[in-house]
């Protein structure tokens, strides 16, 4: 599929609703999960928020047993069964990738629920870390309830395949 990349792609929070919201990319329109508690301004470490603000998409992963989606203009990674993303704010590692096992507290990339059978990592809070500010914000797969995340950008499958081809390193995502 030849599609032409997005600059931008806006996340606007459902005024009813704190923890789903609406993801805008030129045209299209996508019912995303939210955090528990919503979006913030002051985003915190296990505090279950999205943070607001422009970031710049890093990379892909995804599992090579998971779904299918095909190319975009990210780097893709393969996730394998030894990775984990370090959320320990005392950790050297923090909110970086890290090999499993890893004694300081993470989150395994390779979930039973798919969730992460494709991730976009974003630049919230890196270079450099600030501890504390929150660590592994992504967009990844909804559940299939549209449950909340922990503070991640969460979409259903069929439109993750729409947005994913669309997606590249000049893709900002503008959460408001």
């Amino acid at each position: 599929m030849n599609c032409t990349r997005l600059s931008r792609i806006d996340v606007y929070a459902d005024p009813l609703n704190r923890q789903q919201g609406w993801l805008v990319a030129g045209p299209l329109r996508f019912r995303v999960s939210l955090g528990r508690a919503g979006i913030t301004r002051q985003k915190r470490e296990g505090d279950g928020a999205t943070p607001a603000g422009c970031w710049r998409l890093l990379q892909a992963f995804t599992r090579k047993d998971g779904q299918r989606f095909g190319t975009n203009g990210l780097k893709t990674t393969p996730i394998r069964r030894s990775d984990g993303w370090c959320d320990d704010v005392t950790s050297p590692r923090y909110n970086q990738p890290v090999p499993l096992p890893c004694k300081a507290s993470h989150e395994e990339m390779w979930r039973k629920d798919h969730l992460y059978d494709v991730v976009i990592d974003s630049d919230w809070n890196r270079r450099p870390a600030v501890k504390g500010r929150g660590s592994a914000i992504f967009i990844h797969l909804r559940r299939h309830d549209g449950g909340p995340t922990a503070g991640c950008i969460a979409l259903a499958p069929r439109d993750m395949r729409i947005l994913w081809p669309r997606l590249g390193r000049r893709t900002r995502l503008i959460v408001h």
